[in-house]
């Protein structure tokens, strides 16, 4: 027996060296390749443009999607917003908010008008099509899709985060949300937190994230907390996929505010005849143990007390799970993989959060 021991103790140790030593000459050889590959990309040749413009690009001002179609779709209220997933006038309103800040200098030739950038991206959000398809739709290169998207994104972003992104509630706004979780029979409950994963398609980036996944699928956490009737209250974007939701909750604003008492969460109060409570936000068991959350009583073996608690936390806890169908339904850029780096891929659902704020009047983001 002693001997069949030390036989496999002297097997596992070859088998971790054998493993070790592969893992030592794959590093460099991956180093090598990757700095080979940037030296490439940078020693490149491009050929001469032959031309400035495309010719299947050159008559875009008269047979573009833009200047042909939405013109005709803004007479119909319902195609226009299964279109663009928001109304005509609401888009109007977006424009007058980033119009200023989208317009370009005409130097050369002239440039793509705010109005037609603004439709290209929220039609990519809304459809949710590659910027290859996006291109051949409005006439535009590529390239010229990929840095209007992205700098739409941007400007959607940093212009409606003034407008509509509170710090923190009040303790009136606690209550009022801890009143309409009421008709799901859970009392106390400020709003319910989960996290969605938003798939995209790896860049090639020279970090160890990037190397990781290069292939395999990669993500970002959408982190929000909703409230009873499935709007949004805050949200944190652009964590790694890998890591898990209570380790993204605990590092992002949101978590250290509400560890540290900043979010003017009301004192606890009794229920009817029933003890003290806190009030707390609803979630499932990836997050932690915190005075602040609650989650389900685990295992089978539960009283009848236990399974009712369980019972109700769930159906308050399913607001977020709603409000990310709800998402995914009205913007389809969440049903494909998003291609593009984890930063613009970042800038996209912000940007699209910012769209359905202005389509929901009582959205409030963080």
């Amino acid at each position: 027996m002693d001997n069949e021991y030390l036989n496999y103790v002297e097997q596992f140790k070859r088998t971790i060296l054998t493993v070790v030593e592969l893992e030592v000459k794959r590093r460099p050889t991956a180093a090598a390749a990757a700095v080979l590959r940037y030296m490439q990309n940078e020693n490149r040749q491009y050929s001469k443009k032959q031309c400035w413009i495309a010719p299947i690009f050159e008559d875009r001002n008269k047979s573009s999607f833009y200047f042909a179609s939405v013109p005709k779709l803004s007479l119909e209220d319902l195609r226009f917003h299964n279109y663009f997933r928001i109304s005509a006038s609401k888009l109007e309103e977006l424009l007058q908010i980033v119009g200023a800040k989208l317009q370009k200098q005409n130097v050369v030739r002239e440039s793509i008008s705010p109005p037609e950038r603004l439709a290209l991206t929220l039609r990519y959000l809304a459809s949710g099509d590659s910027m290859v398809s996006m291109s051949y739709q409005y006439l535009v290169g590529v390239t010229t899709v990929s840095n209007i998207i992205k700098e739409t994104c941007a400007i959607i972003w940093n212009s409606l985060c003034p407008l509509v992104l509170p710090s923190r509630l009040e303790e009136k706004d606690w209550l009022d949300i801890a009143n309409e979780f009421e008709k799901w029979n859970f009392a106390h409950c400020i709003g319910a937190i989960d996290g969605k994963h938003v798939i995209i398609q790896v860049c090639t980036l020279f970090t160890r994230e990037s190397i990781v996944y290069l292939e395999i699928s990669y993500s970002i956490i959408l982190m929000a907390i909703c409230d009873a009737n499935y709007i949004i209250r805050f949200v944190d974007i652009g964590a790694y996929g890998r890591r898990s939701d209570g380790g993204i909750f605990q590092d992002s604003a949101i978590g250290k505010a509400f560890d540290e008492g900043r979010m003017n969460v009301p004192q606890p109060a009794a229920i009817a005849d029933s003890p003290v409570l806190p009030f707390c936000l609803v979630r499932d068991k990836a997050f932690p143990m915190k005075p602040y959350l609650l989650r389900p009583y685990p295992g089978r073996d539960l009283t009848p007390e236990q399974a009712v608690f369980n019972y109700r936390l769930s159906r308050a806890r399913r607001s977020i799970e709603n409000t990310f169908g709800i998402l995914a339904s009205q913007w389809r850029i969440y049903r494909k993989p998003i291609i593009a780096s984890p930063t613009t891929a970042s800038r996209i659902v912000q940007a699209q959060l910012g769209a359905y704020t202005i389509g929901l009047e009582k959205m409030i983001l963080m």
